[in-house]
This record gives structure tokens, sequence and C-alpha cells, in this order.
């Protein structure tokens, strides 16, 4: 089927947020959520965005973190040449060659990643893979001088790459993990908005900030919503390419459908009635096992307060935290109908103890 781009998805994907630094996507949600929201989108000091459709006494958080991974700019040398730190988990042999966007408070500063040409290393270097401090960012400043009236240590860089398709419903872009889960949280919330639709819970969608550094804008969401119900949604790792052992870490394909996870992080009846939804509404579903407290918000939207009950999705996802990151658009499709349809299916009767 040929499926194409929500905007709302599209202008998400585009937007330049690193971790701490969330308010490109931020203003997006609001852009696109504002008027499905009761009394609109609210905002918190860690950056957070939240959304609420309906009134019930009991609440189900939806949580989908919008922060990227990406760099912050911690010297510039003599030359005028910038070193970085990490913001999130790069795999170093990606950092090398790569065009990036320095966020400064006047705009864009763009910039390619250097280090020493192949031609320069002799044959165990060509080996090795360079650790952070080995690679710079050259904007074409020629001194410190010119380099500091660009950008100031602290500001934020992300890799610089377009969106692209490259199949009827496949997409490679910078940042699905994870604009494609903030994205899923929210528009689950708009049609639910739309159909008018009736729900026993109160429903709070979430944009958290800073998950790839901690989970910690998550934290602090959940302690102040206090949720009786969590699902999050994030992306999991596709593993339908080369070299996988999928002995090691299951079979998980793009474009069959959402992961349902089950494990220790996730509420075996939140699990049995993801499914059951899926199953009702005829939406393909894949099941992934996680055998300890997973990477993601529901690790401590799980071990709030009281606890809570929850869940986690995942939308399969190739080359996670690599400048192109392939997903598709039905898996996507498909998580946004499972959410509704479970959050349409909790009643206040429900009890989520075990």
């Amino acid at each position: 089927m040929d499926r194409e781009i929500d905007e709302f998805l599209l202008e998400l994907l585009r937007s330049r947020s690193p971790t701490g630094s969330e308010r490109e996507a931020a203003d997006v949600v609001e852009k696109y959520v504002g008027a499905a929201s009761v009394g609109g989108v609210r905002r918190d000091v860690l950056g957070n965005r939240y959304a609420v459709y309906g009134s019930g006494d009991k609440t189900l958080m939806l949580a989908g973190h919008m922060d990227e991974i990406g760099f912050i700019v911690s010297y510039i040398d003599d030359d005028g040449f910038l070193f970085f730190e990490q913001l999130g988990g790069h795999d170093n042999v990606m950092l090398p060659g790569r065009r990036v966007a320095v966020i400064t408070k006047n705009g864009y500063v763009y910039g390619v990643t250097g280090k020493r040409a192949v031609h320069l290393m002799d044959a165990k270097e060509r080996k090795e893979v360079p650790e952070t401090h080995q690679v710079w960012i050259d904007v074409g400043a020629q001194s410190r001088a010119e380099a500091e009236k660009l950008v100031r240590i602290g500001d934020p860089v992300v890799y610089d790459t377009a969106v692209r398709r490259l199949s009827p419903t496949r997409y490679a872009a910078r940042a699905f993990d994870d604009r494609a889960g903030c994205y899923c949280v929210f528009e689950a919330l708009r049609r639910l908005s739309r159909d008018s639709a009736k729900t026993d819970y109160r429903v709070v969608s979430v944009a958290t900030t800073q998950e790839e550094i901690g989970t910690r804008g998550a934290l602090t969401a959940a302690y102040g919503i206090d949720p009786q119900v969590g699902l999050a949604v994030d992306v999991d790792h596709a593993t339908d390419f080369p070299t996988c052992d999928r002995r090691r870490f299951g079979h998980i394909r793009l474009g069959k459908g959402p992961v349902i996870s089950r494990g220790p992080n996730i509420n075996p009846k939140v699990f049995e009635r993801l499914a059951e939804c899926a199953e009702r509404e005829g939406i393909p579903y894949q099941i992934g096992a996680e055998s300890r407290p997973t990477g993601t918000d529901a690790r401590v939207i799980q071990m709030t307060r009281g606890g809570v009950a929850t869940g986690l999705l995942g939308i399969p996802l190739r080359y996670m935290h690599t400048p192109s990151e392939v997903a598709d658009l039905d898996d996507i499709e498909g998580c946004v109908r499972l959410i509704a349809a479970f959050a349409k299916s909790l009643k206040n009767s429900d009890d989520f103890s075990f």
C-alpha cells in the first residue's frame, strides 16, 4: 500500500531537538495538537509537553520521547575547530565525515565532522575506531575568535540529514527514535478527539524530554500525572537485516506491525489487553521479550509513586542511533490505531494488580 507521510510526523522528523534542547519538536506538538487537548498543550520546567483528552477519575499516561541523540560543543581550539561531547549513545564509527547543524541562539551554523584522512594513517590506525575527542567539527572558521562569533560552548549539535522516501511505505530519517513514538501518542489522542470517543479514563499524552540520557522527563512527568496505567511508545530494533543473530536478538521485522513487549518491566494484564485490542481491530503485531528494565520511559513510569501498570509498544526500526534510521509507515499507523483502541478499552472497574 502506498502511504503518504502525515505532515505532523514529517515536521517532527525535520525538527532538530537533541536531548536537553527539545524546543523545535515541542513547537510542532503544540502546533498540531493544541486544538485536540483540553485546555491546550501544557509545558513544564523540564520541557515536557502534555495534552489531555477526557475527564475520567482514572488516568492513562501515554509517553513518547521527543529528544534525539546529538552532541554538545565543549571546546574551541585556536584554529576555530569545535570539539564536542556526546548527547546520548553514538556508534563512533559513524562520527567522521558527517554534515551537522549547530543550534545557536542566532540560528543554525552548519559544519562537517572531520578526522585525519585515511591516506594519512598507518595500517594500524586505519583499523581503529576513533574516540570522540579525535573527531572535530569544521564550521569554516579560521581562528578561535571567528568561531566564537558563531557558536558558544554548550551549543547543541545534530546530524544534518533530510527525510527520504525509500519505498511506498518506508522512510529514512535522522530521528525516528523517537519522533515516531511521540507522533503516535499524540496522533492517537487527536483521533480520539476527532471521533468524540468515549473513554472511562482521562488520557494524558506526553512528549517527554531527555530520554536519551536517562528517561529524565518521563520520571517527573509520571510523578506529576500519577497515572493508574502507563504506556510508553518507543522504537524497537528490527532484526531483519544481514548478519543479525536472531537467536540473540529475536525476530522483529519492518512492516509486520508494532511490537508489544513482555517481561518484568511490563504489567502482564496490560500486555494481554494490548494483544486483545490488536486482534480485535485486525492490527498486525509482534511480541518482544525484555528480560530487564528497558531503556525506555517504561522503566521509570512503572516505578512511579506506588507503581503504575505499564505497557510498552515498539515501532520496528533499522539502524537505530545513526544519521539514517529506517521505519515503515504501516507500523506507525498500526501503533496509532492500537493505542486508540487500548485507551477506549479501559474501564473504571479494571484491576491491573496481579
